[in-house]
């Protein structure tokens, strides 16, 4: 600046100066100046015992015009507290389009009942590995109604279609086990074992794909060993039911066995 001589005017007879320190930048989260904290839970406390703990800090030490918001993987997890509803509608999902499928309310039924042996297979899986359950734990749960779905149907269509044509129920029940034992083993395996480097992880990152691995193989697992011993009996109690309740209990072909109508033929 310059005064009407032209000549320079000194800034100290316009304002004084001090120095201090300070940040570099300012940093702003929702257009608000923020201070960014990260950090993690003690051994033995899960993320959510973390969260509680900063929101009953936050509600006793923080000023009436200061606030908080949850940022990067705490804040998905806050986003995704509702996956209870998520795991509903998929269940109901897949069981709208096993309905479809079968054109039948109750053969859906027998399918889905394999899904909690999936579930609980997977929680024993992070269990064993000391895992806490999270969004992507979640996600494997969610991942796992389909996975468990399609073992139950390769047994239920085949044991849908012997009773069809005429064999009893339990027959019907047991062929379709017996026959679909290997591809389901086969598939099962090829699965869990591609899930292992997820398992297994290491890095930037390796406990969300530890998590989501460890869920899904030990569903699977569950899911492979015991839910194929399960869906046949869970066959034969729907379909039991479903034909009492109709009053019959003959297929829906009706009549016994083609080869017991043919010799009934001769005789006659």
């Amino acid at each position: 600046m310059r005064n009407a001589s032209g000549e320079m005017v000194p800034l100290s007879t316009l304002v004084s100066t001090q120095d201090v320190l300070g940040p570099e930048f300012t940093a702003r989260f929702n257009l608000y100046r923020a201070a960014e904290v990260t950090g993690s839970p003690a051994p033995g406390y899960s993320s959510g015992d973390a969260i509680a703990a900063l929101e009953e800090v936050a509600r006793e030490t923080l000023a009436p015009e200061m606030g908080y918001a949850w940022n990067a993987m705490t804040y998905q997890e806050m986003a995704a507290s509702g996956a209870t509803t998520v795991f509903i509608l998929a269940v109901v999902m897949v069981f709208l389009v096993l309905a479809a499928q079968y054109e039948s309310w109750s053969l859906p039924f027998s399918v889905l009942l394999g899904t909690p042996l999936a579930v609980l297979g997977a929680f024993l899986g992070l269990m064993m590995r000391n895992l806490e359950l999270n969004v992507f734990g979640e996600i494997g749960l969610v991942m796992l109604i389909g996975l468990a779905a399609k073992n139950a149907i390769l047994i239920v269509e085949f044991a849908k279609i012997e009773f069809e044509q005429g064999k009893p129920l339990v027959e019907a029940a047991l062929n379709g086990a017996r026959l679909r034992l290997r591809p389901i083993l086969m598939t099962s395996f090829a699965f869990i074992l591609g899930c292992v480097p997820l398992a297994i992880a290491s890095g930037a990152g390796a406990i969300s794909r530890q998590v989501m691995g460890s869920t899904v193989i030990g569903g699977m697992l569950a899911a492979s060993f015991i839910a194929i011993f399960i869906i046949p009996v869970t066959f034969y109690v729907v379909e039991k039911r479903n034909h009492k309740d109709k009053g019959t209990g003959q297929p829906p072909g009706g009549g016994a066995p083609a080869d017991k109508a043919a010799e009934g033929g001769q005789h006659a």
